[in-house]
């Protein structure tokens, strides 16, 4: 077989997303009689018919849409190649891949992220997960720190150690409509006559929250439940109700305008940042470690 002309594979797979031989020639602005020779001869050097008319149209043989399949794959690729190039001619970057548990406060995790952040050249991957898939991800080096509600566990074949961050005492915040000179004269009393915005039990600050409810004789009036701080944020920024916060996250609530801070709790979210011996050495993970601790004071 002689060698795959590539000009003759791009012309077939335009004619194959566009259905037809004019619609094809009018979106590469060339002859159609120019085309559709191209396509024969693709089709005599694999030695297969690849497109038969159908009605006005064209429509793939089995032998074409073979042909199809692997060039959409190969010009896909072809289309990244520009920004990719552009990527690299940019500088180097240098990668970090964390992982945030579910139940953590998005917010919060942020805050502690945030001198990483500004790093020339960073390309940050995020992934959020349950606690006992990240400490597998982070065991076989797929990610470089997890920050999550506790530290590592107890278990000699994961190899991975922890480093407490912060403690955050927890904050209550709500849209303008629930929070009032009235309401947070009563806090936290008010918790049960206003609609109230929970993390789920899956957030280690959860229990905490149940265990301060308990000691104030409060019974809220629970209307919603998130795994993901910031969501839970945007919900009570629309007026669902009121919900707690680490003041380390309410750093951030300046992006979501219309919330009042209600009411301080005694109730603090801690944060730990776990990593694995190998990725202990990571640069930005050692920047993250070293700011730990700078949050205990809020």
């Amino acid at each position: 077989m002689s060698a795959l002309n590539y000009r003759h594979l791009y012309y077939f797979w335009v004619v194959a997303k566009e259905g037809g031989m004019a619609r094809a020639a009018q979106r590469l602005d060339i002859a159609i009689q120019t085309i559709s020779s191209q396509v024969r001869e693709l089709e005599k050097s694999l030695g297969h018919q690849l497109l038969k008319p159908e009605g006005r149209g064209l429509r793939l043989t089995e032998a074409g849409e073979a042909a199809y399949a692997r060039a959409e794959e190969i010009f896909e690729i072809g289309q990244r190649i520009p920004r990719e190039v552009a990527d690299a001619a940019a500088g180097p970057a240098i990668r970090l891949s964390i992982g945030l548990s579910d139940g953590l406060s998005k917010l919060a995790a942020h805050s502690l992220l945030d001198p990483v952040l500004q790093t020339p050249g960073l390309r940050l991957l995020c992934h959020e997960g349950e606690f006992e898939h990240l400490m597998a991800e982070l065991a076989l080096h797929r990610l470089d720190l997890v920050l999550a509600g506790q530290g590592a566990p107890v278990n000699a074949n994961l190899r991975l150690s922890s480093q407490w961050l912060a403690s955050s005492p927890v904050c209550w915040y709500g849209a303008h409509q629930w929070v009032s000179p009235e309401t947070c004269a009563q806090f936290p009393t008010c918790l049960q006559t206003l609609p109230v915005l929970l993390p789920t039990r899956d957030a280690p600050v959860r229990a905490a929250l149940d265990r301060w409810f308990d000691d104030h004789d409060l019974v809220p009036q629970v209307v919603g439940e998130f795994e993901d701080s910031a969501l839970m944020s945007v919900f009570a920024a629309r007026g669902l109700g009121v919900f707690p916060i680490s003041v380390l996250g309410a750093e951030d609530l300046s992006l979501m305008p219309g919330l009042a801070l209600l009411g301080q709790s005694e109730v603090k979210e801690d944060i730990y940042a776990i990593y694995s011996h190998r990725t202990r050495h990571h640069p930005l993970v050692q920047q993250v470690l070293e700011g730990g601790g700078l949050a205990q004071g809020l």
